[in-house]
């Protein structure tokens, strides 16, 4: 039997996370300790596009989460809680967070994932295209006008430390002139 086959029986050939009928399709999750069906959700090809493409989530159309996080299906509970965590900015998606229930390893299983989606996402770089971590020392390549600090950064400055922002692969925190200030990629060169 084929997994599209097993899925298919298990679902009742609709998408496992919305329901839909149109088009179901085999996605099989990332960083699955399982194979075969096991590791594999039924999902129509508008869940599947979103699952893939985060710039193509549209957050209302995941409101069906509510009815399928309570499958017996791990898989599914994997996938729920996952699009769940990526959307739980938009509020509602939090609260069936707090709601949900998963075993020890199906949690697991969720968050190893969660988290390799969520280093993907945004990627911090400086006016050369060098990844800059946090913690690394940049410098100013342009005199900056620091507003609300009134002063204003030299070029040549020497940043270290500093903190990337996390929903904004553009802004970086660090110190300068004894002020903890937001400073734009573009502006700066990653130090040796």
């Amino acid at each position: 039997m084929s997994i599209e086959t097993e899925l298919q029986a298990r679902s009742e050939s609709r998408c496992e996370l919305c329901g839909a009928t149109e088009n179901p399709g085999v996605y099989e999750i990332p960083a699955s300790p399982g194979e075969g069906a096991e590791a594999c959700v039924l999902a129509c090809e508008t869940c599947r596009t979103q699952i893939e493409d985060p710039d193509k989530v549209d957050a209302n159309h995941w409101r069906c989460l509510n009815d399928s996080m309570w499958s017996q299906t791990p898989a599914v509970q994997v996938m729920a809680w996952r699009m769940l965590d990526r959307l739980k900015g938009e509020g509602w998606p939090q609260d069936l967070l707090d709601m949900m229930y998963l075993e020890d390893d199906v949690r697991a299983w969720a968050e190893a994932g969660a988290a390799g989606l969520a280093a993907d996402a945004i990627v911090h770089r400086d006016s050369n295209g060098a990844v800059l971590e946090a913690g690394d020392t940049v410098t100013l390549i342009k005199d900056l006008n620091v507003k609300g600090g009134g002063f204003t950064a030299k070029r040549g400055t020497a940043v270290r430390g500093i903190r990337l922002v996390a929903d904004n692969a553009e802004h970086i925190e660090g110190r300068v002139s004894g002020q903890q200030i937001v400073i734009l990629t573009q502006f700066v060169k990653k130090s040796n």
